[in-house]
């Protein structure tokens, strides 16, 4: 089964059928994207497949060709291929890493301009420096440790949702880890446009 990679993934999985076989989804790209991008395209393929049909991991194939663009048209027109969006889940890692550092003009390069992010009993905040305001109150550094990653399709991206631990330092000088917390990002064009975050460190500091 062959199909134009400009139709959407929900159309590719509805054409590989049902049945308890082995699925193979073939994908056709005019050539110039790297390596890590055509990687991370068939795992998201698989895991498209995976999510509709009961096949096995190792019953999925994947195959992607690739083709020259002067050997490639569309309504008369040869095309230039659109550079891949960046991986996900090392935007987050990125983004956060430079929150922890208080680097904000580098965190403000992940974002898009109608960012939103959205912290547990805390009117929606837009710009970074509210969110540095809010915390100084609370604590004197976080840090947060990752145990997993999941990415889901968003309407006009990828969704990351971030699970972890938090530790750092409370103003008094305590000490404080295992703080459960968990962060979910909307994106859009390679860009964060919402910051969902929920953790136990009101129940935890209230209970010291």
């Amino acid at each position: 089964m062959t199909f134009d990679f400009q139709k959407p993934v929900l159309q590719i999985i509805q054409a590989l059928g049902g049945g308890d076989a082995m699925p193979v989804v073939e994908a056709h790209l005019i050539e110039g994207n790297e390596s890590e991008a055509k990687s991370r395209l068939a795992i998201a393929l698989t895991g498209a497949v995976r999510q509709v049909l009961p096949a096995a991991l190792d019953g999925i194939t994947v195959m992607i060709h690739e083709l020259k663009a002067d050997a490639y048209m569309r309504g008369g027109q040869h095309k230039t291929p659109a550079a891949a969006l960046p991986d996900p889940v090392q935007m987050v890692k990125d983004f956060l890493s430079a929150m922890e550092a208080r680097d904000l003009d580098q965190a403000r390069t992940f974002l898009a301009p109608d960012f939103v992010m959205y912290f547990p009993a805390q009117a929606p905040m837009h710009r970074l420096e509210e969110l540095v305001e809010w915390s100084k109150p609370r604590y004197r550094f976080v840090r947060k440790t990752y145990e997993a990653f999941d990415v889901t399709s968003g309407a006009t991206g990828p969704t990351v949702y971030v699970f972890g631990t938090l530790h750092g330092e409370w103003l008094d000088g305590t000490i404080f880890s295992g703080i459960r917390f968990v962060d979910r990002f909307e994106t859009a064009g390679g860009l964060f446009t919402r910051q969902d975050v929920w953790n136990d460190m009101a129940e935890t500091k209230a209970s010291a």
